[in-house]
């Protein structure tokens, strides 16, 4: 499963993109990794987890009476070649159905008294001569080719394919090019191998590796997928293989997005999320509404970018960004100058612009050590960079500067939350709740945290409290629902959603609504009642409410591919990719389209395998469901 993302309300509500991650089917059958665990998705409407580390007790048995130097040996051996793909012990087991089964050669006799083949002379051989002769070749193939001759080994092989044409031949000869790292000749093999035998793994793992060095990264992916299946998912190895290429081809197309990628804001749901995860503040005296300043001077457009915050629209937002971009421009800003860099990083931020806004952050500080804000932002933004340490030291500068701020304890439990220290979180929560219990977000994400830990019983109440106490607010009964899936709850789940649904309608204008309510309910009747065309229709009008919600794109890809219309899922995916912010959203949104074009292309090559999968669903003692 992917890593679990931090419920926050800067991104979503809690377990909606593990879910949109990893609760989708699919009928055509495609295999891709997810942090090392194989996830397939499989025509029952069923995720499954395959753990590529399972062995029999006679195995494990073994294992024991070695000693760890000969397990560490044998260890760094299996990877070596599972690396590269040259093993040649069993290979005869990869000959085509079709063929005769030919005895294995117990020695190579007579090297030496073996006639010269070439293309003027095989044809005077008989069927059995060639039969002989040609397994007696390969053998002394395999003995150059373990004395490290590799180049008498192509030539010895090249024999064999003259007097029988064979996949194990081919596939052989291929090992001694890929010990010269000859790839282009690699491929030429293994191709050959592989329509003779559709099912070959080990050719298929050689001409993965071969395509991987050559540079043709798709290609790679979908030998390495076919044989993750055709294996069962049995073979650790190549299920590693899979998921980094999955990360490298979305890296390298991830990169080319972004080089051409104009920063700018997210989702109009993605915004307002990120900014109510801060404590309201009132307006300096001197810059709220009624107070008349001039446009063109820095506190004016301070001024207009703060009022536009207030209307939560996409246009707003897009006039507050501008506005405080401006406000910088034009200086002058006295007291304020703190504040409005710290504003103008909150947008650069949003926009995909780390880097500046850590700058902006920095100066702020640097200005006015006083401003809590711009140490927690900096604090989150350092975790965001995957520096937890930066991060945890920044939240206790912020302490250092105001203990009673009740935003930092917030912020610092989202920390805690993304490190899996829900014990800390819940207390940091539960600190934020005490500083102010008018801030709804510390009371949900307390009961959330109280669930991650077991605790069903204390988060129940504190959501049963919540709601009690902020009846009105929308986000309470959203997050809620999300427990009750979780629950499988489904009923009350979308009661809840309903709620969420009208209470937006009613507290604020169109442009303002957050559309997650609708996503979740969505998935709610999806995983319910598998309703498609239902859900289907929430997510469009998810859509037409804020058009660039990454996660509402996202999740029709998701109800998409159940259905077979994985090409316009793909396009979802694709979208997806362009509306992500950060690197790593990029090559995240890139996984699951990549994901998705393998599958297409192995539904075209390899039909067959969907039928294996089927197979394996059914099959006693097969894959567990989560």
């Amino acid at each position: 499963m992917a890593d679990p993302v931090a419920i926050d309300v800067s991104r979503a509500s809690p377990g909606l993109w593990d879910r949109v991650s990893t609760w989708v089917s699919e009928n055509k059958a495609v295999a891709y990794t997810i942090a090392g665990t194989v996830v397939v998705i499989t025509s029952a409407g069923a995720i499954y987890y395959l753990s590529g580390q399972k062995s029999s007790p006679s195995n494990a048995t073994t294992e024991k009476r070695k000693s760890k130097k000969e397990r560490r040996k044998e260890k760094k051996a299996a990877e070596e070649a599972q690396k590269s793909g040259i093993s040649l012990k069993d290979e005869e087991a990869a000959t085509t159905p079709a063929a005769p089964v030919v005895p294995k050669a117990a020695t190579v006799e007579g090297e030496s008294e073996l006639p010269e083949i070439n293309e003027s002379t095989v044809a005077n051989f008989s069927l059995e001569e060639k039969q002989t002769y040609s397994q007696k070749l390969k053998a002394a193939g395999n003995k150059a080719y373990g004395s490290k001759d590799y180049n008498k080994a192509i030539d010895l092989y090249g024999q064999a394919i003259l007097l029988k044409p064979d996949p194990v031949f081919y596939s052989n000869r291929a090992a001694a090019y890929n010990a010269i790292s000859d790839y282009e000749k690699v491929v030429e093999d293994t191709t050959a191998a592989i329509s003779m035998n559709p099912e070959y793994i080990k050719a298929l793992n050689r001409r993965a590796h071969a395509y991987e060095h050559l540079g043709y990264l798709s290609e790679a992916l979908l030998d390495y997928t076919a044989s993750c299946i055709i294996d069962s998912f049995q073979n650790e190895g190549t299920a590693q293989s899979v998921e980094r290429l999955l990360k490298k081809v979305a890296e390298k197309k991830g990169k080319a997005i972004l080089a051409g990628k104009k920063n700018r804001l997210p989702s109009a749901t993605y915004v307002s999320n990120y900014l109510q995860s801060f404590r309201p503040q009132p307006l300096p005296t001197d810059l709220e509404e009624s107070v008349e300043l001039e446009e063109n001077t820095g506190k004016g457009q301070l001024q207009r970018g703060l009022i536009a915050l207030t209307k939560k629209t996409a246009e707003a937002y897009e006039t507050a960004s501008k506005a405080f971009k401006e406000a910088i421009t034009l200086g002058d800003l006295g007291e304020h100058e703190a504040y409005a860099l710290s504003m103008r990083a909150t947008f650069l931020y949003l926009e995909g612009d780390l880097e500046k806004a850590l700058e902006d952050l920095n100066k702020a500080i640097e200005l006015q050590p006083s401003l809590t804000q711009a140490h927690i932002k900096r604090a989150s933004m350092h975790l965001e960079a995957g520096d937890k340490d930066l991060a945890a030291q920044g939240f206790e500068q912020a302490i250092a500067q105001n203990k009673d701020d009740p935003d930092i304890y917030y912020h610092r439990a989202q920390l805690h939350f993304i490190l899996g220290e829900y014990a800390d979180a819940a207390k940091d929560y539960q600190k934020s709740i005490d500083l102010d219990r008018e801030f709804i977000y510390a009371h949900i994400q307390l009961g959330v945290s109280q669930y991650k830990l077991g605790s069903v019983a204390s988060s129940m109440a504190t959501f049963r409290r919540t709601i009690k106490n902020f009846s009105q607010v929308p986000d309470v009964y959203n997050y809620y629902g999300e427990l009750l899936i979780d629950q499988q709850k489904y009923e009350e789940a979308i009661e809840r959603f309903e709620t969420a649904i009208d209470l937006e309608r009613q507290t604020k204008p169109m442009g303002a609504i957050n559309v997650l309510p609708l996503i979740n309910k969505a998935l709610c009747l999806y995983q319910w009642k598998q309703d498609f065309k239902a859900a289907e229709d929430l997510c469009k009008k998810a859509l037409i409410l804020d058009p660039e919600c990454d996660i509402a794109v996202a999740t029709m890809a998701q109800l998409l591919l159940p259905q077979g219309r994985v090409t316009e899922a793909l396009e979802f995916f694709e979208r997806a990719a362009e509306l992500s912010r950060t690197e790593a959203e990029v090559v995240n949104a890139l996984s699951y389209a990549e994901a998705t074009r393998t599958q297409l292309e192995v539904s075209e090559k390899y039909p067959q395998l969907a039928a294996r999968l089927s197979q394996m669903e059914a099959g006693p003692g097969g894959p567990q469901m989560r």
